[in-house]
């Protein structure tokens, strides 16, 4: 197991995490529009960018509005609000990419956005399950737990 700080973790996850993501999605979404590779990469690479600036984005607005309303805890209903937000906003944003680069409806795209949506679903569990067994967090001692 290889231990990083929390920031150096951080940034190797999102680092994996998007390179796996780019390539995967490059072949799922080769089979959904029946594609070849040079087509379905670079969409694959503007829906990571998309992805990574709105997450970015979303989360600071998230956490800036938590903090103006003192909100100490997510609570199950605050945690389900930002998944729920998060994902129609990631909706939104690649759509008109769908639309646009492979010239289809609304409907088709709508169609593989909700396959995408599927396979990160699965992909997020699986990377991040392995990715904690691989990179560890340092111990922290907690001094009123510590005796």
């Amino acid at each position: 197991m290889i231990t990083l700080s929390p920031v150096k973790r951080r940034i190797v996850y999102v680092i994996v995490f998007e390179i796996l993501a780019i390539i995967s999605s490059t072949f799922v979404l080769m089979k959904l529009s029946n594609s070849d590779a040079s087509e379905s990469l670079p969409a694959a690479m503007m829906i990571s960018l998309a992805a990574i600036i709105w997450n970015f984005v979303y989360n600071t607005a998230f956490e800036t509005w938590e903090q103006r309303r003192h909100i100490a805890e997510r609570t199950l209903l605050i945690r389900s609000a930002h998944a729920l937000i998060f994902e129609i906003g990631l909706v939104l944003i690649c759509l008109p990419i769908y639309i646009v680069w492979y010239d289809v409806g609304l409907i088709e795209a709508f169609m593989m956005e909700a396959a995408l949506m599927v396979f990160f679903l699965i992909y997020n569990f699986v990377f991040t399950f392995i990715f904690d067994k691989i990179f560890t967090l340092p111990y922290h001692y907690n001094s009123a737990t510590a005796s």
